[in-house]
């Protein structure tokens, strides 16, 4: 696996090449394996997709036998396939078959084939398939060689979520296929009744262009991306509302702290390096922190990961031009995924009546819900 260490931006454009080129989707998709396995120096490259009702199957594969594409299936959980589906992380194995998870599938003829990798495919948070790897020789694969084909799975993303291989429908009316109300319960932040429009706070911007035409103008538009985010973040805290002290006033700066960290640039501008996009490389190195810090117990780590989503989709909307604040015309309640505490303060507060988040924690909005707010 030197070639990709050594030559990631030439398997990008490979990629790339393959994606936009002739054919359908499923032929682009039994292409782009062996272009894997070959950059790869694998014996077997195989991608699975998700069905509806949580079912991955084997769509394209280069090694295993052909006729077990689009008749192998697995389970979320079933299976090293489904267990990296279920948990979202890579799973490095030395031998296969010695794992307790392990689900042999005879139809595969994938007996000879001891050590393997597997990384989830995801798109807006959600797996979307599984990438899989797999040598003859058993070995553990480097860290170097697990990042460079979570590199290549978000590339896969693009083709895999352009609907032409599953029909994005399938998936969604299989979520709740009871036909009966859902109901969940939620932690309220504070006390009271309010009532507004529905108003869906403005997500991550989509990234559509994962390979770089020409790296250097990407870095470009990094640095000016970086530097019109800080500014805003300047602006903000500088605000009067802000004040010079209190517990909000330390959570902004340490948000502020996040927006400077060499650290972080320096891994973004990595990434470009090895050719993505500016885009692709911020929506990268966020799947990174997340992968480290999502499973973490720690509510203040857990707390910090809302932060670098809020930079992320930040940097993300300054690379689209997309830079203005919320606006709301009536009494409002935003609905949102996940929302930061400088998210907050992008909005007007004079329509704001609420807010439903479905992930994260009222410890860090708290301080403003009370503080410059001024709504308890």
């Amino acid at each position: 696996m030197t070639d990709l260490a050594s030559r990631p931006r030439l398997l990008l454009r490979r990629l790339h090449q393959v994606m936009a080129g002739p054919g359908s989707a499923q032929e682009r998709l039994d292409k782009l394996t062996t272009v894997i396995a070959q950059n790869m120096v694998a014996e077997v490259c195989s991608v699975y997709l998700v069905r509806a009702g949580e079912i991955l199957e084997l769509f394209a594969t280069e090694g295993l036998k052909k006729e077990a594409v689009h008749r192998t299936r697995l389970r979320f959980g079933e299976g090293l396939v489904g267990l990296v589906a279920q948990r979202v992380l890579p799973l490095n194995v030395q031998e296969a078959s010695t794992h307790p998870r392990y689900a042999y599938r005879p139809e595969t003829g994938e007996e000879n084939y001891h050590s393997f990798l597997g990384v989830p495919i995801v798109r807006h948070t959600k797996v979307t398939g599984v990438l899989v790897v797999q040598n003859v020789k058993p070995r553990e694969y480097s860290a170097e060689e697990e990042e460079a084909l979570l590199t290549v799975a978000m590339v896969l993303a693009e083709l895999v979520g352009s609907g032409e291989l599953v029909d994005p429908a399938e998936i969604a009316n299989g979520l709740n296929q009871s036909g009966l109300p859902l109901t969940i319960q939620g932690q309220k932040m504070a006390d009271g009744i309010a009532m507004g429009s529905a108003v869906f706070h403005e997500g991550r911007v989509e990234v559509t262009h994962f390979v770089a035409e020409d790296v250097e103008v990407e870095k470009a538009r990094l640095i000016d991306a970086f530097e019109t985010m800080r500014q805003q973040i300047d602006r903000m805290i500088a605000s009067p509302e802000i004040g010079t002290a209190g517990e909000h006033r330390e959570i902004l700066e340490t948000f502020k702290m996040f927006a400077y960290d060499r650290g972080w640039q320096k891994r973004i501008f990595e990434s470009v390096d090895a050719g993505l996009t500016a885009e692709a490389a911020v929506e990268r190195v966020q799947q990174q922190n997340r992968r480290r810090m999502a499973s973490s117990t720690d509510p203040y780590l857990r707390e910090r990961l809302s932060d670098l989503d809020d930079l992320t989709n930040r940097l993300l909307r300054t690379l689209a031009g997309r830079m203005d604040g919320q606006d709301l015309h009536e009494p409002s309640i935003i609905l949102a995924r996940t929302m930061g505490p400088a998210e907050l303060l992008d909005y007007d507060r004079t329509n704001l009546a609420g807010i439903i988040l479905e992930e994260g924690s009222s410890t860090s909005m708290w301080p403003f819900w009370r503080g410059p707010w001024g709504f308890l």
